[in-house]
């Protein structure tokens, strides 16, 4: 079978090779159970670039992206974020709360900052936030409206008249499905945990009757409160191996990517309880490697996490796309201390789009791909290299940010204005990754001359060190410099660099002083190292 460059034109061909109606129905879904992170957007982007594809060929899409608000609580995550996605540890908010909603639906339990209508509203809004910050149209789905509208009743009401056939396909997969298990799970009208205790099916009625005895969490069990009652076929909820394909039946789901953990485990019962019991085909599947965020695995509820706020603060939304258009079937990681290579990954791809760089292996992607990761295709964009962009954000004097740039190439005469300002941005978000990272860029030039008391020989010095930055070498070259300098004039090496600290700085150390200088304004550095201003 042959390939195309782009992974997602693979995946919109399987789709139209099925002949689906418009709408095609892309989906992706997750459990509001804490804060929203870059690890859910690999299903948000995925069915993004397959979206973006099938719309270019002329298909109407709905990208529809499932909140399982109507899950159990069934742990309590270590930390949490407020609207401003200001993560907080549960010492912040009242963590017994949550602790004594466990077993309950996150819609049904009070949302811990006071800014939503529940938890599961809370942590969906931020999702959804996250997918527009992107500029991926998403449609989010609430499960629990789906229930309570009636919308997922007649399958609820399908898969319990054929619970033996359920019972008999689920026991090929998973371990402890007896006689007496029954596809539900209803709500408890006392305490309003679910519980998995089902004791009698009434479809006439659209009943079933319960006891409270709780639910089992993992390797936990989560104690019911023992009131035993009756449920309509909406007051309760599917055990997710029966929900994922019921949703794939109601909303008519063309196309589904999942990570590999779903592959190997409810993908494949998944898609026989569709056939079997629901009479469906299932989705078009794509199963994605996951990615670890600083070579540590991500997760919501040990609190190594990232959100898609945070990294919109270090790098432009292209960027972040570009991080999922590359093959996801590779496993990678996405390093915060080195986003650089990250960035000046992207601006190759981008280099290598517009014939400016020679990549053979690489342009066919970039060709195809390239246009879906930007609002607008324009050559006259300006991208000026991170690390770059951090040492200019060393200063906040704009002036001198465009004339240290347009020193070093990146603008001219002919930059258009828009260009210079898009470039900009991107100076700012540098600036934040040296502050949070702390890193050799995190320094702070000074606009005005420090006061100063130099040796005459270190005075002397400085004078031939101007003469030779306005000889016009570059920053390697002035690093050497520097030493031979020093040694010029009996001047210890760290004292030497000690005063250029001083004087860049107003501090006793910084970054590799003669590269920082060679990326600065010449006329600058000059008369700096002349102490003329």
């Amino acid at each position: 079978m042959s390939h195309n460059a782009f992974w997602a034109d693979d995946v919109a061909d399987e789709i139209e090779a099925r002949d689906p109606e418009d709408p095609i129905v892309i989906k992706g879904g997750v459990s509001p159970s804490g804060v929203p992170h870059l690890g859910h957007f690999n299903e948000i982007m995925r069915g993004y670039f397959v979206a973006a594809v099938l719309r270019e060929r002329g298909h109407e899409v709905r990208q529809v992206f499932t909140s399982d608000d109507r899950d159990a609580l069934r742990a309590v995550p270590r930390r949490l974020a407020d609207s401003d996605w200001t993560l907080v540890g549960l010492g912040e908010v009242d963590a017994g709360a949550l602790g004594r909603n466990l077993g309950k639906p996150y819609t049904d339990i009070p949302d811990p900052f006071g800014e939503s209508d529940s938890y599961g509203a809370h942590f969906t809004d931020l999702l959804a936030r996250s997918a527009e910050a992107v500029g991926v149209p998403v449609e989010m789905v609430s499960n629990t409206a789906l229930y309570e509208s009636g919308e997922f009743e007649a399958v609820t009401r399908e898969v319990l008249a054929k619970r033996d056939l359920a019972r008999e396909v689920l026991a090929e997969y998973q371990d402890g499905v007896d006689e007496d298990y029954v596809p539900f799970m209803p709500q408890c009208s006392a305490c309003g945990k679910l519980t998995q205790d089902v004791r009698d099916v009434d479809l006439d009625a659209g009943e079933v009757a319960y006891a409270c005895s709780g639910l089992d969490a993992g390797g936990d069990h989560i104690d019911g409160c023992g009131h035993e009652g009756t449920a309509t076929l909406r007051e309760g909820k599917l055990p997710w191996r029966f929900e994922w394909p019921a949703q794939w039946k109601v909303l008519g789901v063309d196309f589904e990517p999942f990570g590999k953990d779903h592959a190997e485990g409810s993908w494949p019962s998944g898609e026989e309880i569709a056939r079997r019991v629901l009479d469906v085909d299932p989705p078009v599947p794509m199963t994605y490697e996951w990615f670890t965020l600083d070579g540590e695995p991500l997760s919501s509820s040990s609190g190594n996490v990232v959100t898609v706020d945070e990294v919109l603060a270090l790098l432009e939304p292209e960027v972040l796309r570009y991080f999922f258009v590359r093959n996801p079937k590779r496993a990678k990681d996405f390093d915060r201390e080195r986003i650089d290579l990250l960035v000046d990954e992207f601006d190759r791809f981008e280099r290598v789009y517009f014939g400016e760089a020679d990549d053979e292996d690489l342009r066919p992607l970039a060709e195809r791909a390239y246009p879906f990761l930007v609002d607008e295709v324009r050559e006259e964009r300006v991208r000026l290299p991170y690390t770059f962009a951090a040492v200019l954000g060393m200063t906040d004097d704009r002036d001198l940010r465009i004339r240290m740039a347009r020193n070093q190439g990146f603008f001219d005469d002919d930059t258009p204005a828009w260009a210079i300002e898009e470039a900009l941005e991107r100076v700012e978000r540098a600036r934040t990754w040296a502050e949070r990272m702390d890193n050799a860029y995190n320094y702070r030039l000074q606009a005005d001359l420090p006061e100063t008391d130099f040796d005459p020989d270190v005075v002397a010095a400085l004078e031939d060190l101007a003469d030779f930055v306005a000889e016009g070498h570059d920053g390697e070259a002035i690093q050497g410099e520097m030493y031979e300098t020093a040694r010029d004039h009996g001047v210890e090496v760290g004292d030497f660099f000690a005063a250029g600290y001083r004087l860049f700085f107003d501090d006793t150390e910084g970054p590799r002083l003669g590269e920082f200088l060679g990326e600065l304004d010449e006329s600058f550095v000059v008369k700096r190292l002349r102490r003329e201003g």
